[in-house]
């Protein structure tokens, strides 16, 4: 994975694309692959991801962490694992370990769930976005726990719909620092980019979409809470900006987390446990679980001592 930083000055790349830019610097890349390192996120001017057509200036700052894409830009299959739940000529629902990309981005360009998906099936490349065949919803790197994925034409586009009109019910598992006071709680302050830092997401945007987020609290421990977390709409890092802003952090969590907790979690403690869903071909609603994985359960444990 090349890690680099390349400076812009007046002398070298300032009014050039950064597509030309680059391809001028990074030998081995054809003209190509330097656009779908650019489009998956891998080459950021600052810690902004822009497209291939931006003008550079003097004094930016090109930021690479990228692995090489294929040549011909294919999502390639891999025979990565699968715990697969359910399936049917319709959707496939899975139990993703923690760690696993859903699809390309940014430092991804393989090993993620879209390339496991097309090699177990192979039905599955040819259904929406060709970069996230199947995929209707995603879940964080660090995130475990239950996916739905279409395998026919019908079930993406019905799907998309659910999600997108809240049919979908989702519930989490996720500790939290603290002792949550009362019962549940509601968090609905709007999110979007932190206009200051990149990818991070905060409730301080400039341009803020509305967000909300109910929880219910499970257990309370001496210095954590477990909380069942419910997001009402579904925006990137929603769950872990809102408790994080609310003063209850996820344990774990490398972005939004406390920089120095008393002591150090295994990973972020955000587990999707249900899911469900209208099924596209009969109308029944499914509903599918993930039990707490062993490391989770250990944390629990942890927590009792």
């Amino acid at each position: 994975m090349p890690k680099a930083e390349l400076d812009v000055t007046p002398e070298s790349g300032a009014g050039k694309r950064l597509d030309v830019f680059l391809a001028d610097r990074l030998d081995g890349l054809s003209r190509s692959q330097v656009q779908k390192v650019i489009e998956l996120g891998g080459a950021r001017v600052g810690s902004y991801i822009r497209k291939a057509g931006y003008k550079l200036k003097a004094g930016d700052r090109v930021v690479l962490d990228y692995e090489v894409p294929d040549p011909d830009g294919r999502l390639l299959p891999e025979p990565i694992p699968l715990k697969v739940i359910y399936s049917d000529a319709d959707v496939i629902v899975i139990d993703k370990p923690w760690g696993l990309v859903v699809h390309p981005g940014a430092g991804h360009a393989k090993g993620t769930l879209a390339n496991a998906l097309i090699h177990h099936y192979p039905e599955v490349a040819l259904i929406g976005n060709e970069e996230r065949p199947g995929i209707v919803h995603r879940l964080d790197m660090d995130t475990s726990g239950v996916m739905v994925v279409a395998r026919s034409p019908l079930a993406y586009t019905d799907l998309m719909r659910q999600f997108k009109k809240r049919i979908v019910w989702k519930t989490y598992l996720g500790l939290v620092w603290g002792r949550v006071a009362g019962t549940e709680g509601r968090i609905n302050w709007p999110l979007g980019r932190h206009p200051g830092k990149g990818q991070r997401i905060s409730i301080k945007a400039r341009n803020p979409k509305k967000a909300e987020t109910f929880f219910q609290v499970q257990r309370l421990f001496r210095d954590t809470t477990l909380l069942e977390i419910k997001p009402i709409t579904g925006r990137t890092h929603q769950i872990r900006v809102h408790l994080a802003a609310a003063g209850h952090p996820i344990v774990g969590d490398p972005i939004y987390g406390r920089k120095k907790a008393p002591k150090e979690y295994p990973r972020l403690f955000l587990h999707a446990h249900t899911l469900s869903f209208i099924h596209p071909s009969t109308g029944e609603r499914l509903t599918f679980a993930s039990p707490l994985p062993p490391d989770l359960e250990a944390v629990i444990a942890g927590e009792l001592n």
